[in-house]
């Protein structure tokens, strides 16, 4: 019987694939569960449609990512700290403080995003990287001062 695999199955493929398999894996598991589409006509065409949908919203995601990684490229960022002796911060800078600042510039960028091994805790001047995108990585220069 030809299906359509809706999710990846392990040994028979990934989803979009049209795989043969014995008739009575495909009506009694695949698909009622929801992994599998019988390979008819409709079905070929109705997933060729959200196959294309899918491909046209991850282009556009790409295209905006990468739009947004120009923009950041050229941002500043300046968070002023509280130092102590010897310009010791007290505390630390953290993806947190760095998402405020983006987000009061005008970015709508998550503290997930920000992809800071651990908190900045020199004055000093750092590339933070920034993931937009699982294809797209943006750095956005930070400068930690004295306040």
């Amino acid at each position: 019987m030809q299906i359509i695999l809706l999710q990846d199955q392990d040994g028979l493929g990934s989803a979009g694939d049209q795989v043969n398999v014995k008739g009575g894996y495909a009506r009694n598991y695949l698909i009622p569960k929801g992994f599998a589409l019988k390979a008819d006509k409709n079905n070929i065409k109705h997933f060729q449609e959200i196959a294309r949908l899918k491909e046209q919203k991850k282009n556009r995601a790409l295209k905006k990512s990468t739009e947004l990684s120009a923009k950041l490229k050229s941002l500043s960022l300046t968070i002023p700290v509280q130092v102590g002796e010897e310009d010791r911060v007290f505390g630390a800078v953290t993806s947190q403080d760095i998402a405020q600042q983006l987000n009061s510039k005008g970015y709508e960028i998550d503290k997930r995003q920000i992809l800071l091994e651990e908190p900045i805790k020199a004055l000093g001047i750092y590339e933070i990287p920034i993931k937009l995108h699982p294809e797209v990585t943006a750095t956005v220069k930070l400068w930690v001062i004295k306040s």
